[in-house]
């Protein structure tokens, strides 16, 4: 058996913080730990060359980006409420 390198280190990390997530009640804590894996495994998808892995991870990433902003948006308006 091979020995497994950094790049799939990286892979299996970034599938398992993925998986993670999403057993989150939280989803605030979901969108964090889906968003650091799923930039993790658009990395590795540089690293071993996949279009697809890269494209649809870093968009991942972005949506959860956005969706925290509108998070904490929404809830900085609610703290200005009371």
């Amino acid at each position: 058996m091979n020995e497994l390198n950094y790049i799939e280190i990286l892979g299996y990390v970034a599938s398992i913080l993925i998986a993670i997530s999403i057993t989150m009640q939280s989803v605030v804590k979901l969108r964090v730990i889906n968003f650091i894996g799923a930039v993790m495994l658009g990395t590795y998808g540089v690293f071993i060359e996949s279009m697809p892995i890269i494209l649809v991870n870093y968009f991942i990433g972005l949506t959860n980006v956005y969706f925290l902003y509108k998070l904490l948006k929404i809830k900085k308006q609610i703290q200005i409420i009371y």
